[in-house]
């Protein structure tokens, strides 16, 4: 009974393995690892000579968890898989169910999901960025960052109700639709991000400092990006214009002029190049959405999936019935499977869901980019000084929430 509990982690390596090497523990709980995550480095010197990536500490249970819910009530356990954009988890994850039931969303739903995509991808690359450079010790461009990011907070809590997890997307459609005045301001914090976003670029881009502390550090070529299972930032970075965006367009990414910016030595610069311009582009997206932006409803009407109004729920007992059958039964998905993915801001999100027919889901899997970077990150760390780990661990954008199964 008193025996001592086994170390869950086993390294790959320890220091007799490793020629007598100073192996070090990073984490779990560093609070410069973003995320619950451990990191064992076998260190010659100052130098990284090998490094061992274990996550999986948060015990989400995610994927298992998601086969004892109906369709509807999992949104909220998607919107934790990357907590800094939540929505487009949402809406991923809703036009996975809306393939498998053959339900093609109204043209307004599909421009707001667009639109509200493109600004959390801003929200998120405005956290990472700023998250990177405060590890530097750029206070001042981080402050800029965060308070751009902290208004787009308040604005989205202003129309979901919520500031980080909002359970907004909904199986044909969304929970509502935008309040009076949400673009108008929408329109300012777009004038403000431009401001601050070109402070930053004079702070930083040509800063002798941060440059010598990202060019060429934790480099990875396009070879290794692919090999490793690379998507997003990380593997444009390197040169590669991949893009689901532009390579296999959704909702109304096809009906839109922008680019998509790449790297050229795949190092910790080129990340926070990408990023930077990356948001650019999203709002010029989001300016061109806001113009194109119809009429009309925000929800199909399918009873299989889209709640009544709440006055029919109240006056009409077949309204009442179906309301009461959505909630408890959940939506009548056929049997069937489907893989669909969106371009998140880390890169691929994909759902692979499969129905047996009936209101739960018999699984759920999620093909999440931070989960699959993790299998690769060692390639970005070892070779180089132990003082780079955090800035390049940072210019991943490891999120925890995507980690876990």
């Amino acid at each position: 009974m008193n025996a001592p509990l086994p170390n869950p982690i086993r390294p790959a390596f320890d220091a007799s393995t490793e020629g007598g090497a100073v192996v070090v523990n990073l984490g779990p709980s560093h609070p410069a690892t973003h995320g619950t995550i451990q990191v064992v480095a076998a260190l010659d010197g100052e130098k990284v000579r090998r490094v061992d990536v274990h996550c999986g500490y948060l015990h989400r249970g995610f994927e298992k968890e998601c086969e004892a819910h109906t369709w509807h009530n999992l949104i909220p356990y998607v919107d934790r898989l990357n907590y800094c954009s939540g929505l487009i988890n949402d809406f991923a994850y809703c036009a996975a169910v809306e393939k498998l039931m053959g339900v093609e969303i109204t043209p307004r739903c599909k421009y707001l999901r667009t639109l509200l995509s493109e600004y959390s991808r801003v929200a998120d690359h405005l956290t990472c960025i700023a998250a990177s450079l405060m590890e530097l010790g750029a206070m001042t461009p981080f402050l800029y960052l965060v308070m751009i990011r902290d208004y787009i907070y308040e604005h989205l809590a202003a129309l979901t109700g919520a500031r980080v997890t909002y359970s907004y997307g909904r199986i044909g459609g969304l929970a509502r639709d935008l309040p009076d005045g949400w673009l108008a301001r929408l329109d300012e914090i777009l004038v403000q991000y431009e401001d601050f976003i070109g402070r930053v670029h004079a702070l930083m881009d040509r800063n002798r400092i941060f440059i010598d502390r990202t060019r060429n550090v934790g480099t990875l070529s396009t070879a290794d990006a692919i090999h490793w299972g690379f998507t997003g930032p990380i593997l444009r970075s390197t040169g590669a214009p991949r893009d689901l965006r532009k390579d296999t367009p959704y909702l109304a990414y096809a009906e839109l002029d922008f680019d998509v910016p790449v790297g050229i030595n795949g190092d910790n610069y080129d990340r926070y190049y990408v990023r930077m311009r990356e948001m650019d582009e999203s709002v010029y997206m989001i300016r061109q959405l806001m113009r194109k932006l119809p009429e009309g409803p925000i929800n199909v009407d399918d009873r299989r999936c889209t709640f009544p109004d709440k006055a029919l729920v109240y006056s009409e007992i077949e309204s009442l019935i179906n309301h009461f059958k959505l909630v408890m039964e959940g939506p009548a998905v056929p049997a069937g499977e489907v893989y669909l993915a969106h371009e998140s801001p880390n890169g691929e999100l994909g759902f692979y869901l499969v129905s047996v027919g009936g209101g739960t889901p018999y699984k759920v899997h999620v093909r999440s980019p931070s989960f699959v970077h993790m299998g690769g990150v060692h390639r970005l760390l070892e070779g180089y000084q132990l003082a780079d780990v955090i800035p390049t661990f940072g210019s991943v954008n490891m999120i925890g929430g995507e980690c876990d199964r």
